[in-house]
């Protein structure tokens, strides 16, 4: 009984600080170009293999994209993030980037 209800208490302390931990880090609503940069900031962590030229290239378009959002080009931010991020897509997908 003892170990369950710790168990219990374990898995319940981890679920309520998890919110904490994902909340980090994220960009206000509607700064489309801000989220899609978080997103390929997570791709790029759990994608697989790429080339080394793949790498080089979506590593430019990315610089781009945040040089975009630096200098407060929303529109052209939302269009190279998009692109990079079909360009994952299809890279974990096994096609080419």
């Amino acid at each position: 009984m003892k170990r369950s209800a710790f168990a219990g208490l374990f898995i319940c302390a981890a679920m309520l600080a998890s919110p904490v931990f994902a909340a980090t880090d994220v960009p206000a609503k509607g700064d489309l170009c801000a989220i899609n940069l978080a997103k390929i900031n997570d791709a790029m962590a759990t994608s697989g293999q790429t080339s080394e030229n793949t790498d080089t290239n979506l590593q430019k378009e990315i610089a781009k994209a945040k040089a975009y959002h630096e200098s407060g080009k929303s529109k052209e931010c939302i269009d190279v993030t998009s692109q990079v991020l079909q360009k994952l897509q299809n890279i974990n997908k096994g096609g080419q980037g």
